[in-house]
């Protein structure tokens, strides 16, 4: 089949935003030595939009027409402004309605209520995307400090593999890593045309060999219970019990919860923890003499 017209100037414009980009402007490690070809390859637009690279480069050939959902993708992955954006969708001759911005979640009262009265637990508010909303003091000493995280880097997967630590904090990395991908995979079923969590998906991609063969087996599973043995720093080895309560004035908020049975050396370790906790709180809060 010969390319149309329509489809043929589609390619052209892709490939002419694709030239305009560099990888730091779209969040991806420079690579070493020169580049062949200007701004982004093919292979990242196709990663960044979690699409082949066949597949994209059949649309800049003008061979594929493209659907809604990819173009989507594709003018996220190219950061395309809104005529930019139109004017794409147009050459394919599809609708060019924006998705819908969701509000901004805000943590549900009884959860917070209920996360502050866990001084001796961590436990976080999960909301859509897997995202951090808030947490309490020892969730940070458990984890991650994560108001250090920018906010809209905010997001549990995200954390997981992109900080180094994460890797030798939890024992089964990997068995971690690839169930919450699986999770965050139930959440894209949800939310498809969820601008930030096709970017979220696109940059893990590209940033993340596991990540990217995880995504593409297609697994998913549901935020539940299970159990997780962490190698800590301060409290040594954890062996700890997770549980999800879900708030039911919205449902796409979760309190999950990490407990260990009373006398356990678990248990004993999460004490210490709580008061190494409280001490760093502490010298925090007190001005410096």
């Amino acid at each position: 089949m010969s390319p149309t017209p329509h489809l043929n100037e589609l390619g052209e414009f892709l490939k002419a935003r694709r030239a305009e980009l560099s990888p730091r402007a779209v969040g991806l490690p420079d690579s070493a030595g020169p580049r062949r070809v200007a701004g982004l390859r093919r292979e990242e637009v196709a990663q960044l939009a979690a699409i082949s690279t066949d597949y994209y480069t059949r649309l800049e050939q003008g061979r594929l027409p493209p659907s809604a959902p990819v173009l989507e993708a594709v003018a996220q992955a190219l950061h395309l402004d809104d005529d930019q954006r139109r004017y794409l969708f147009g050459l394919a001759g599809k609708e060019t309605a924006k998705p819908r911005r969701r509000a901004r979640q805000k943590v549900q009262p009884q959860l917070r209520r209920v996360l502050d009265d866990l001084t001796a637990t961590p436990a976080i508010v999960m909301g859509r995307r897997m995202d951090i909303l808030v947490w309490n003091p020892l969730a940070a000493a458990l984890v991650t400090d994560f108001a250090a995280v920018p906010e809209k880097h905010r997001n549990y997967v995200r954390i997981l593999f992109t900080d180094p630590a994460m890797r030798t904090l939890y024992a089964d990395w990997k068995g971690v890593a690839r169930t919450a991908v699986a999770q965050l995979r139930m959440e894209a079923a949800k939310y498809p045309d969820d601008p930030r969590l096709t970017a979220l998906v696109g940059e893990l991609c590209v940033q993340d060999e596991d990540f990217r063969q995880w995504w593409a087996a297609h697994h998913v599973a549901t935020l539940s219970v299970g159990t997780k043995v962490l190698h800590h720093p301060i409290a040594g080895e954890l062996s700890l019990d997770w549980d999800t309560l879900t708030a039911s004035t919205d449902p796409d908020q979760q309190l999950v919860v990490w407990t260990a049975e009373v006398g356990s050396p678990t248990h004993d370790g999460l004490r210490i923890l709580a008061s190494w906790a409280a001490d760093q709180y502490q010298a925090i809060a007190e001005p410096a003499e």
